[in-house]
């Protein structure tokens, strides 16, 4: 009975990996389509770290195992992403200020 468990458990988890790795493909064949988009280039910043954001959480979570981890964890990894959100779109305001002009 153990052994089947721990079949069925082993077949969940390539199940789910197999589901993240279509996600992921996925989700770069979009990003190549999204640069074909005629878009202004902060527009086009902001849709590929969206993407990219999206993929990095997916790699994160199911890849790194941080989906099962303590609350304290996310909220640290959490806190990570806002400021790099925050380094990145500061300059990409002050480049729009400055196309402005």
């Amino acid at each position: 009975m153990s052994t089947e468990h721990s079949k069925e458990s082993i077949q969940e988890h390539i199940r789910v990996y197999i589901m993240v790795f279509g996600a992921l493909a996925v989700l770069t064949v979009i990003t190549v389509l999204a640069s074909f988009l005629n878009v202004s280039t902060s527009e086009a910043i902001f849709l590929a770290l969206i993407i990219a954001s999206v993929k990095a959480s997916l790699v994160a979570g199911y890849f790194m195992h941080l989906i099962s981890e303590k609350s304290i964890i996310i909220s640290i990894l959490l806190l990570t992403v806002f400021f790099f959100f925050v380094m990145i779109f500061l300059p990409l305001i002050s480049y729009t200020d400055h196309a402005n002009i």
